[in-house]
């Protein structure tokens, strides 16, 4: 299984503007990919409500896994748009 752990970069954290930027990257990734809190449940990456409910802060760490083809590639995308904080998906890494 891929992995990334990485900080969040959005001084909110994951909640209202940066959740709905990262869960539209997530399910354009076409790959399932899950998040979690560092030590916490998965929850789908593509599922607003999963995503609004893990209650990540800005600089707090979080775990993206998925065990699909592409994977690596997907993960290393979407962890570069968490890490800076970015307000759309980088085209590439």
């Amino acid at each position: 299984m891929a992995e990334r752990r990485v900080n969040v970069g959005w001084a909110e954290g994951l909640h209202a503007r940066p959740a709905s930027i990262f869960v539209r990257a997530a399910t354009a990734s076409g790959v399932p990919v899950t998040i979690a809190k560092a030590g916490g449940t998965p929850v789908n990456a593509a599922s607003m409500l999963a995503v609004l409910g893990l209650g990540a802060q800005g600089g707090e760490e979080i775990v993206l896994a998925s065990d699909a083809e592409g994977a690596e590639a997907a993960l290393e995308r979407l962890a570069k748009l968490v890490a800076e904080g970015l307000e759309e998906l980088p085209e590439t890494v």
